[in-house]
């Protein structure tokens, strides 16, 4: 007696979505042999295919099973599937099926092509789940079935594993189409779709991203979560966050029940061995193993789908599915939990000798074996500190014991360095100063190179604390302790010199001698002090005046990035801090915020307090294109920032600015003179952050109409900037000056000094600081044009300049602001329909970056709000307007502007 339900075709597909994207790939299939679904369980083989198939009737389905492995018992089903898709075309062979009238399969075949012979409708043969078949009688069969089979037939399989169906031949000839696990796999638009369907709660498409990026597409995951999502709606994004937080036991069960449970006992124990390691190659798995049959069982585990991916650009190495590894680590903890220190430790030697000491040492930590970890931090942890693994050092020196850990003196100067490599300068003296008590207590005396060591240490801490005497002094005490050979910390002691030179104005020794240390750092390897001295470098050739060669240098520092693997270095985030600033300075806005967001990402995996910086240029740079919301919101990050911790001059300095900016723009002029009573005043002027903050300071008092204060503060800069050759410098106060000197009356002057700024912009580019007080200096600007007192190179500077200030760009949505708006509301001749009928303060905002000619994905990403939500702020604002497009909201915002007087 037949099963009929292994001839019918899956039913329930109403609850499926629609995947384009693969049927439009499987239009070809009539002119392949075979169509392969090849995945591990779970990714839909069996759907796609039925969804391909749903409106092809001339289909035979055979939904195979492990009984089938009987030869008569297959022949039987097939012959079946064949006949109710072809309408009984092939009676007489399935009689002789039936009656066991055949020798072998190829026979039975051999009299079914010849009853098929005047048959001619396009025919598919599905053979579903054939992964259980496991006779060699009916693979041999399959193969002769596969290579005589008519060409109006072609055959379906799906399968876990690779079928031994002679695929690698039909894929030389172009007769095979495979639709393995990476195309089955949903992508954001299915998943989108596959959600909306099953949830009724709106979900963020950042969440569902999130999600399917961490079950990497798989289906069988996806239907899982959006079960939870069903009964739990408000857990969903919590779990986009982390796969932690959805409880994945109904996966485990899945994956335990579908996958693992079917597997004999060796293979079993294999899998949950190599589930120690993220990657890995036959090699690692045999050190890690024993097993001197590791590459066979490798590609075995690949062969049979068992979520084993093969990594991209690398030969012969495989991690499994993210889901996949959890479970098999699930499985290893309940299973083999006395094994977890040999594996870690055998892991760990297996590591070192692919010459992979980062890894060695994760291994090393879990398995608790110190003495290994000493021996990897001894060896390669001052390599890995100048390629950035800085967390990985850290957590691995926290984890040795007391003893342990001061027992080794280098270890404890290791750890200083990772705290002072982070800018946790306090942190660094106190470290210090525990490590020398407690080796003081061991009895352990330090060699002079190493005291030395230590010395070099404590100057670069004393430069970074703003205190460049004592730094000096540390430095050339270090360098007369150290022996020729400790060429790292003679690499510091020399860049603390030139530094210290920087710090005090002498830029002409400061330089070279932060080429040397550039030199000396190339030439010993040293990496991260090579990076430091080019940012250094580049940071004195701006202050001189010689800004294009310095973003030159900057080009260089990437390039040594780049080839030196230190993206994640934190020194990283300085080049590109870098960047941003002189890009800012030339007007090169976008690049600008490109390099910020950069180093945003750098500074990732470290403390928020960091990011001081990237967020104050990101609000600086919000306010030249007049973005005021935008820069408030990253201003409001700065200040809490720097609530939380202590900063350094510069850093400060560079964040007043942008408040700076930001008060005056809004005429809060109270702000300005809190903040002013309480500044900071530098004892000198003699680098660029004590310029800039006693730049700060005039342009403070100047808005405030002290005028006496803002002009000896000036006066001071312009000495200062004389003895130590700070063209740059003396290029921004110039411009402030000429607005001192227009409000003090002093006309013909302000032309002078603005004459001036423009005749050193010639060389170092820098526009910004003009068109941050557009509104002060355009009137002068347009005069010199006026009375041609400019070259020719200066005329066209100008003429950029007066372009830059007037054009649109500059007058987004500051315009739209609560202030504009309550003025406009306030005119008398404002329309009725305004007044009656009037908008939100975040439609003003949306119609105003309309107006500026944003898109509605540009302005959801300047207000931070989804897509739909800014198609709602629209659609009211049209219907309270009674407009009906954009361009009637364009006209409409310029009326408006045209009645402010803009």
């Amino acid at each position: 007696m037949w099963i009929p339900s292994k001839l019918t075709r899956p039913a329930r597909l109403h609850n499926a979505i629609l995947r384009s994207r693969l049927l439009e790939s499987l239009d070809q299939a009539p002119y392949y042999r075979l169509v392969l679904f090849r995945s591990p369980a779970g990714y839909g083989k069996t759907t796609m295919a039925a969804q391909w198939l749903n409106k092809h009737s001339h289909t035979g389905w055979f939904n195979v099973d492990e009984s089938d492995n009987d030869t008569f018992r297959f022949a039987n089903y097939l012959l079946q599937s064949i006949n109710k898709a072809t309408n009984n075309a092939c009676l007489k062979t399935q009689a002789m099926a039936e009656r066991r009238q055949f020798a072998c399969l190829t026979t039975l075949f051999s009299e079914l092509f010849g009853e098929l012979s005047d048959y001619g409708e396009q025919t598919y043969l599905v053979l579903d789940d054939y992964h259980v078949i496991n006779n060699e009688e009916i693979h041999e069969g399959m193969r002769f079935f596969l290579k005589h089979m008519p060409d109006c037939v072609t055959l379906v399989v799906t399968s876990r594993t690779q079928p031994p169906l002679g695929t690698a031949n039909l894929r030389v000839r172009d007769l095979l189409i495979e639709v393995d696990n990476h195309l089955l796999a949903f992508d954001q638009e299915e998943t989108e779709r596959f959600f909306h369907k099953r949830v009724s709660s709106e979900i963020e498409t950042t969440v569902l991203n999130s999600l399917r990026e961490q079950v990497e597409g798989w289906p069988s995951a996806l239907q899982l979560i959006a079960l939870h999502a069903q009964q739990k709606p408000n857990n969903l994004a919590e779990s986009a966050l982390s796969m932690a937080n959805f409880n994945r036991g109904h996966l485990w069960d899945y994956l335990a029940e579908e996958v693992f449970d079917q597997l004999d006992r060796e293979t079993q124990q294999f899998l949950l061995q190599c589930s120690v390691l993220d990657i890995f190659n036959a090699e690692l798995v045999s050190d890690l193993t024993g097993r001197s049959d590791a590459l066979s069982m490798l590609e075995s585990l690949n062969r049979f789908g068992l979520f084993l991916n093969t990594l991209e650009g690398a030969d012969n190495w495989y991690r499994f599915h993210n889901l996949f590894a959890e479970f098999l680590r699930h499985q290893r903890y309940s299973q083999i939990p006395q094994q977890r220190t040999e594996l870690h430790n055998n892991a760990a030697k297996a590591w070192l000798k692919q010459n992979r000491p980062q890894q060695a040492l994760m291994h090393a930590m879990k398995s608790k074996n110190e003495d290994l970890t000493i021996e990897i931090l001894t060896d390669y942890g001052w390599n890995m500190y100048h390629h950035g693994e800085l967390k990985l050092l850290e957590d691995s020196i926290s984890a040795l014991s007391t003893e342990k850990l001061f027992s080794a003196p280098r270890l404890t100067l290791l750890r200083a360095w990772l705290a002072q490599s982070q800018h946790r300068y306090d942190d660094v003296g106190e470290l210090i100063a525990e490590s020398e008590e407690e080796m003081k207590q061991r009895n352990l005396v330090l060699d002079d190179g190493l005291q030395g060591e230590f010395n070099a240490l404590r100057a670069q801490v004393a430069i970074n604390q703003s205190k460049p005497v004592d730094a000096l002094v540390l430095s050339e005490q270090a360098l007369g302790q150290l022996p020729s050979t400790t060429y790292r910390s003679r690499i510091v002691a020399t860049s603390v010199v030139g530094e210290v030179h920087h710090c005090l104005g002498n830029l002409s020794r400061a330089l070279p001698m932060m080429q040397q240390t550039e030199k000396m750092a190339r030439q010993y390897h040293v990496y991260h002090q090579a990076l430091w001295a080019l940012l250094q470098q580049s940071e004195i050739l701006v202050a001189q005046g010689y800004v294009q060669a310095a973003f030159e240098l900057l080009d260089q520092a990437y390039r040594l990035v780049k080839e030196q693997h230190l993206q994640q270095v934190p020194l990283h985030e300085f080049l590109l801090r870098l960047r941003a600033q002189i890009l800012w300075c030339w007007n090169r806005l976008d690049e600008a915020e490109e390099c910020a967001h950069k180093s945003l990402e750098v500074l990732a995996p470290f403390d928020d307090t960091k990011s001081l910086h990237a967020y104050s240029m990101l609000a600086r740079i919000a306010l030249s294109r007049g973005e005021i919301d935008k820069a408030a919101r990253y201003l409001e990050l700065c200040n809490s920032l720097m609530e939380r911790a202590d900063y350094h001059i510069d850093w400060r300095a560079n964040t007043d600015l942008s408040n700076l900016f930001y008060w005056q723009i809004k005429g809060e002029k109270d702000n300005i003179a809190n903040w002013l009573h309480q500044a900071e005043r530098p004892d000198s002027a003699c680098n660029h952050f004590q310029q800039l903050q006693w730049r700060n300071i005039a342009r403070a008092c100047i808005i405030l109409e002290d005028y006496h204060q803002a002009e000896e503060i000036f006066a001071m800069l312009e000495d200062n900037c004389k003895a130590h050759n700070l063209i740059t410098d003396s290029n921004r106060n110039l411009v402030i000056q000429s607005i001192l000197c227009k409000k003090q009356g002093q006309r013909k002057i302000a032309l002078e000094h603005l004459k001036q700024a423009l005749t050193l912009t010639n060389s170092t580019g820098m526009i910004g600081n003009f068109l941050c007080d557009a509104n002060e200096i355009c009137d002068l600007l347009q005069e010199l044009v006026d009375t041609k007192q400019l070259n020719e190179l200066e005329l066209h500077r100008v003429q950029q300049l007066l372009r830059e200030m007037t054009s649109k760009e500059r007058n987004r949505s500051v315009h739209f602001d609560e202030n504009f708006v309550e003025k406009l509301l306030n005119l008398p001749d404002v329309p009725e329909l305004i007044r009656t009928s009037p908008l939100t303060q975040r439609e003003w905002q949306v119609l105003g970056l309309i107006y500026a000619g944003f898109s509605n994905e540009q302005i959801a990403s300047e207000l931070d709000v989804a897509s739909t939500t800014i198609k709602t702020h629209i659609r009211n604002l049209y219907q309270k307007l009674n407009i009906a497009n954009r361009q009637q909201a364009i006209n409409t915002a310029e009326n408006l502007l045209k009645l402010m007087g803009f």
